[in-house]
């Protein structure tokens, strides 16, 4: 039996390991937010899961020391946190060999949603062992408004065990995913002033450039409509003079008691005594 070797070149390789790895980290996992199972399953919920689309099949994790023993916690939005099937939130014990415990699953998620908040729930999870009568897990992360950060720092807050039920694990996080769109501050007045100096700087750079170049004008004559607007000049002016001026133009006598007509009129000259005799 004969063996071919096929040639691979090495980047085609390398292309075919990070589809491999990135499948068994969860990334193709799904539909985004669409994984998500609601325990009720309603619109206005699933719109508020759609508003945090870009966390999807993201693994988050944190460290943390409890009781002198260290822990990781992961999640991971509408994926398997940690590769672990369904599994929203999960808690492994670090240098254990222990499988980890399933705190909260995505099969059951409800969503509370605010303005630049939202509240995500995983239920089912594994059972308590002689806590809360051991009763599921359940995970509480709160995701707040940050606009610096799209994923910020996976927090554990609390674990809330000391009850007869309705224990949980709080768990917060900050994104730029809940935060509400930037409403534009512009005015319609605003944007129409807008649009006509637009109009009024291509009229004129656009002008200028063909008096210039095309026509060949120089001086104040690349002005674009240079005739036309020296008239609109002249005109706006004799039109302001006549509405706004209350007084006769003709000037008064420089003295009293001397009309105009006499200052027009001038005396008659004799030299007759200039002449030879």
């Amino acid at each position: 039996m004969k063996l071919f070797r096929i040639p691979m070149r090495g980047s085609v390789l390398w292309a075919i390991l990070t589809q491999l790895l990135l499948c068994r980290n969860g990334v193709f996992a799904g539909n985004g937010t669409k994984a998500c199972k609601l325990g009720t399953e309603s619109s206005s919920q699933r719109k508020v899961l759609e508003r945090l689309e870009p966390l999807a099949h993201r693994n988050l994790s944190v460290e943390v020391t409890e009781e002198k023993e260290k822990y990781t916690y992961v999640f991971q939005l509408c994926g398997d946190a940690g590769g672990v099937p369904n599994a929203g939130v999960i808690q492994k014990k670090i240098d254990s060999k222990d499988k980890p415990t399933i705190i909260g699953s995505y099969t059951s998620t409800e969503v509370i949603g605010g303005s630049d908040w939202v509240m995500l729930l995983y239920h089912n999870g594994d059972k308590y062992d002689s806590h809360c009568n051991q009763e599921e897990r359940k995970a509480m992360i709160m995701i707040s408004c940050n606009k610096n950060t799209e994923a910020g720092n996976f927090e554990v807050i609390l674990e809330d065990r000391d009850r007869l039920k309705d224990c949980f694990y709080l768990f917060e996080l900050d994104s730029s995913a809940v935060c509400p769109p930037v409403q534009s501050q512009l005015s319609a007045g605003s944007i129409i002033l807008i649009i006509g100096f637009c109009f009024v700087a291509v009229y004129l750079i656009g002008g200028f450039l063909y008096q210039r170049l095309i026509v060949g004008a120089k001086g104040m004559e690349q002005f674009p409509n240079y005739a036309f607007w020296v008239e609109v000049g002249n005109l706006s002016a004799d039109g302001c003079d006549f509405v706004c001026r209350s007084k006769n133009r003709e000037e008064a006598p420089a003295y009293r008691g001397v009309s105009a007509d006499a200052l027009d009129e001038e005396p008659e000259e004799r030299d007759d005594h200039l002449l030879p005799m």
